[in-house]
This record gives structure tokens, sequence and C-alpha cells, in this order.
């Protein structure tokens, strides 16, 4: 293990990266976590001083892109914050179906997808506990968009491979009609593979999103932003919404901003975009 030792400029180089790149805000009891997670990319390197790294990243484009992967948390479960989709069920999937019938394309995105629980989550509860259940969205142009800031986690989405303490929080039949055995992993079957686009996107980049959603998910992602970005993020996501469209977000935040001029609670952290606002 390096002994590399962490000091105040190194910190403060790192965290306005961090910000000016990601929007994630690094307070300076993050200075323990920064020097952790950061230690293998010294090792890696062959430095000896954070101050050596700190050059680096501040020239390599690549490395700095890897350093901001390394201090992005990702955690997550299946139906975390169950609640969510509880009311996802009741609530939103029967104005999903009516919408579908009437031939309307359906648009989900989950935003912060880190290893896809999240997405995947949505995508067993829009194909319901059987195969039967599922006919609906055989017939019917159904999209979800999973999206994170760090590759490995997209590339692990796209895998949808997880092993048995993962899928222990998913219902039963759910896992039994969904998810395949290979081993001692469980795999996503195609079906649900197939409705579910993961790309690495930066969310305070542009989006290339080419029409709106008529639901976004973005839990417990915002926690790591300050107030301006939040507001900024927030008010996006509301003008990225189709008209009634259900913006979930995580248990600690709430809107802010003039965002929260354009939604109606719907839930606990559940928004609905007020129809005639953008």
């Amino acid at each position: 293990m390096t002994n590399a030792e962490l000091t105040s400029s190194d910190f403060a180089a790192i965290a306005a990266i961090m910000q000016s790149d990601a929007r994630i805000s690094l307070s300076a009891g993050k200075m323990t976590l920064v020097q952790s997670r950061l230690a293998k990319r010294l090792r890696q390197h062959g430095l000896a001083q954070f101050r050596d790294y700190v050059a680096m990243v501040q020239s390599d484009e690549t490395e700095r892109a890897s350093m901001v992967v390394a201090l992005t948390t990702n955690h997550t479960h299946f139906f975390r914050e169950v609640h969510h989709f509880d009311h996802f069920r009741k609530v939103v999937l029967p104005e999903l179906k009516q919408r579908a019938a009437k031939g309307h394309p359906i648009r989900i995105w989950s935003a912060g997808c880190s290893s896809g629980e999240e997405v995947y989550s949505i995508t067993m509860c829009l194909l319901g506990p059987d195969r039967a259940s599922a006919s609906w969205v055989r017939h019917a142009d159904i999209r979800l968009l999973a999206t994170d800031l760090s590759p490995p986690v997209v590339e692990a989405t796209r895998r949808a491979v997880y092993d048995a303490a993962t899928v222990r929080p998913i219902p039963a039949e759910y896992r039994s009609t969904w998810m395949r055995q290979e081993g001692e992993d469980y795999v996503m079957v195609d079906e649900a593979r197939a409705l579910v686009t993961a790309k690495v996107l930066n969310l305070f980049e542009p989006w290339p999103l080419r029409q709106l959603y008529d639901v976004i998910f973005c839990r417990n992602v915002m926690i790591y932003f300050d107030e301006e970005a939040k507001a900024e993020l927030e008010e996006r996501f509301v003008d990225q919404l189709a008209p009634a469209g259900h913006l979930y977000i995580g248990h600690s935040e709430r809107l802010i901003g003039v965002s929260a001029t354009k939604m109606r609670s719907s839930g606990q952290t559940i928004y609905a975009k007020i129809e005639g606002r953008s």
C-alpha cells in the first residue's frame, strides 16, 4: 500500500476537478475517503506522492476521467426504497398501459443507474410477475435508458449479471420469471435486457435525448451536489418530462428552485409534472 500523504493543497486541487467535471462537492471531511480511493491509482502509475498524481490529472484527460470515476460512489440494490416501486406499479403503470394502448411510445430513464439494479427493478415491474402479464409490453414501444458517469458500472448494467446476495431483495415471482441462474450467479433474461439501453453520461453535459420521458428515476445522486447544481439538474429533469410525467428522487432529497413550481407531490419523494407547465 502507498503511504503517500494527501495534503490539503492536493485535496483542494482534486476537489476543484470534481466540482468542475462532475459538479460533485467534496468537503474536507472526505479527505480520508479520497486518499484511500486514489491510493490504487498512484500505485498503478508508480507515483510516490499525491502532488505528482495531481500534476498528472491536470494534464492527462484520460486519467482525469478515471479519477472522477474512482471518486464516484455507486451504491444501490434491487427495489431500493420499495415505496417508489409500489407507487410505480399502482399509480404509474396503469397510466403507461393506457398510453401504450393508444399507440404512444413509453420512455423511462434511470439517471445515475449504477450497476443496473434500479433499471431492472423498473423493468420487472413493467413486465409483471409472470410471462402472461408481460403481453402488453411485447406489443408496445417501450424503451428504458440507464445512464451513469462510470463506464465500469454501465458495462455491468449491460451484462446484467448479479450474485445471489444481490438478487435476494427481488420478489420471488419476479426473480424466477425474469432471471436465469448461471452457476452461482443470476442473469436478467434477454426479454428484460432488450428493453434497456445503458450509456455513459455526465448529467451536467448536454443530453442527447430526442424525446420527452414519461418517468425519470434519479435517486440518491443529488446528495453529492451543491444547491446550485441540484437546482440546475432538477430543472433540466422537469423540462425533459412529458406532461404529467413522474420524477422519483432519493429519500433525503427535495425539489428546489424553479422545478418545485412545476411539479406536484405524488407521494414520498415522488413528483408529477403539472400539465401545462414547461
